[in-house]
């Protein structure tokens, strides 16, 4: 079962957690020297009759070696400030995912692949980083979103905490509902867990405990002190920022 598709009660109670669900500097091998300089002392040699002739070619030269260094320039690859950098400008405009059409949801997926590929935290439930709250600023997944609802009756903001020296993880919905869920989370690898859902918090204040089938899994791709990007067991994607890592799931 998806982090995300919780089991009534309520649909606004889909849970961002376990539907849950990580782009790297290379230096450049090249320096932009003068590979192809023809040595002007002995052009300075070069009766004036043959420097003419020689000039073309030593302009083609020059050119070519322009267009080779504008090539590796274009083509060096961005470091993970950078690529994080064109991240949060591709989904600002997005709504968490709401407003984006199946283009932006590919060019996100591509940005996305590029800072996994660059994570980091290769063993993110080892690290200290994960603890704390997170608030979700991108999913694909519909039903965290609540795009079936009117406006005014979605989740304005959702966020989900992770404490890992006790394996819980909290979801939190805001206005209008203010709905939480809890969770036991057990490792599979170093970023990997099966989730295990045990309460639901109507309005915040009224729990209700879980059904045993309200289960999923959470992968972490990406992990710094600012981002995380999660994958979930149903396939969606998950990007979240960090607001407050000193925060502790209520016991």
């Amino acid at each position: 079962m998806a982090l995300s598709t919780l089991p009534a009660p309520p649909p606004s109670l889909t849970a961002q957690l376990s539907a849950a669900a990580t782009a790297s500097s290379a230096p450049n091998l090249f320096h932009s020297a003068a590979i192809f300089s023809f040595p002007s002392a002995q052009l300075n040699r070069i009766p004036n009759s043959c420097s003419t002739a020689l000039t073309p070619a030593r302009h083609k030269w020059r050119t070519h070696v322009s267009f080779f260094t504008g090539f590796l320039k274009n083509n060096k690859k961005k470091s993970a400030k950078e690529i994080k950098e064109e991240l949060l400008k591709a989904i600002e405009p997005l709504d968490r995912g709401a407003e984006a059409t199946p283009e932006d949801m590919e060019i996100i997926e591509q940005i996305v692949s590029k800072l996994e590929a660059a994570n980091p935290t290769k063993e993110p439930l080892k690290s200290g980083l994960l603890d704390g709250k997170w608030e979700l600023i991108y999913t694909t997944s519909q039903s965290i979103l609540q795009t079936k609802r009117p406006k005014f009756l979605r989740s304005k903001v959702n966020y989900q905490a992770i404490n890992v020296d006790t394996l819980r993880a909290q979801n939190m919905e805001t206005a209008p509902f203010f709905n939480q869920v809890t969770a036991d989370l057990t490792p599979v690898n170093p970023k990997k867990v099966a989730v295990k859902f045990d309460y639901f918090k109507l309005g915040g204040l009224v729990p209700v405990k879980a059904p045993d089938r309200a289960r999923g899994a959470l992968e972490i791709t990406y992990l710094d002190d600012e981002l995380r990007i999660s994958r979930g067991d149903k396939g969606n994607l998950f990007i979240l920022k960090m607001v407050d890592p000193s925060y502790r799931i209520p016991s």
